[in-house]
């Protein structure tokens, strides 16, 4: 027999999809199938696979020994890096983090331990918020992604229910990130609200935005403001009004001003030249707005946010000096 106390991140997951998680080696089958003959309980009493857990909750699970010895144990990754993070705001319940150009936000394909988020379980391991060894079927977890040459405010959750809201806040886009950028040229509107189509190539992991619309592409829609000029560049900010792969970068470079040092998008002898090494973009700003209740991070509504340390900004005042 196997007994598990429910902790608070594991609190409001179904039983059924709970088990699943944290033990790996018991199929769905047998977890749906015990449950009906009765040999898995909660709090001494029979249940059904849809019971959603709380805090405190003891199951006992009758089943045979040999199904709990693979039991999924915690990734340990981030015990293996130590890098620093640059912290705009903490609580008990989220991080926000300056992440600057050159740092992946999770593994990709050279796996590399030193990510973000292991840098960020690596911090709250050490001050004892996040013991791994307790967590059944959660880790400090990002709520937004960055590529890794650009930089700007990521957000963590260190608990599930404030992961939860915040996955809702930003697919219902109850959080606005402004950027920066520096790009080519002065564009001649010095404020637009653009909407294209973009196509994902993902063997080449690269897009190509249309003014056309085609069963294979998707609508994208970008707002820009000219907040300065200098030798013929512009600094601009930037709404995404839709968040897809590139979209800033393309969007810009096909309106015929591409980001500074965007070698994907831009031109490599102007990015040489002016000398940019990776494109001159940064989530600057970011602003919680609900429109819809909060739960537990009520809190944070109408707070803004804004990090400094922004790279390019002080190449791009160098250049204006010297004009």
């Amino acid at each position: 027999m196997k007994q598990v106390t429910v902790n608070k991140n594991a609190a409001g997951q179904r039983i059924d999809r709970f088990l699943a998680k944290t033990y790996p080696e018991l199929p769905q089958s047998l977890i749906c199938k015990t449950i009906r003959k009765k040999d898995i309980k909660v709090n001494g009493k029979r249940t059904e696979a849809n019971y959603k857990l709380n805090e405190g909750d003891v199951i006992a699970l009758y089943i045979k020994d040999e199904f709990f010895e693979k039991q999924k144990t915690a990734d340990d990754d981030f015990l293996r890096t130590d890098g620093a993070i640059d912290i705009i705001y903490e609580d008990e319940n989220i991080i926000l983090v300056d992440k600057q150009p050159g740092l992946v936000v999770h593994e990709d394909n050279d796996n590399t331990a030193d990510t973000l988020i292991n840098r960020i379980k690596n911090y709250l391991y050490k001050k004892g918020e996040y013991k791994p060894e307790e967590e059944f079927s959660f880790a400090p977890a990002l709520c937004n992604r960055i590529d890794r040459n650009t930089g700007g405010i990521v957000i963590a959750a260190k608990n599930a229910e404030s992961l939860r809201i915040l996955n809702q806040k930003v697919k219902d886009r109850e959080l606005t990130k402004l950027y920066l950028c520096a790009v080519n040229g002065v564009p001649k509107q010095k404020s637009a609200k653009l909407t294209a189509y973009l196509y994902k190539n993902e063997k080449e992991n690269r897009v190509v935005i249309s003014d056309k619309k085609t069963p294979q592409n998707r609508t994208i829609v970008t707002a820009y403001k000219v907040l300065e000029t200098c030798g013929g560049d512009s600094l601009l900010e930037v709404d995404l009004i839709t968040g897809r792969t590139h979209q800033i970068r393309a969007h810009m470079a096909y309106i015929g001003h591409f980001l500074l040092g965007d070698g994907k998008y831009g031109v490599n002898k102007i990015n040489k030249e002016k000398g940019y090494p990776y494109q001159a973009l940064y989530s600057y700003k970011l602003i919680f707005n609900f429109s819809t209740d909060g739960g537990i991070l009520n809190y944070l509504n109408g707070k803004e946010f804004t990090a400094h340390n922004i790279w390019f900004l002080e190449k791009f005042k160098e250049r204006r000096t010297t004009k």
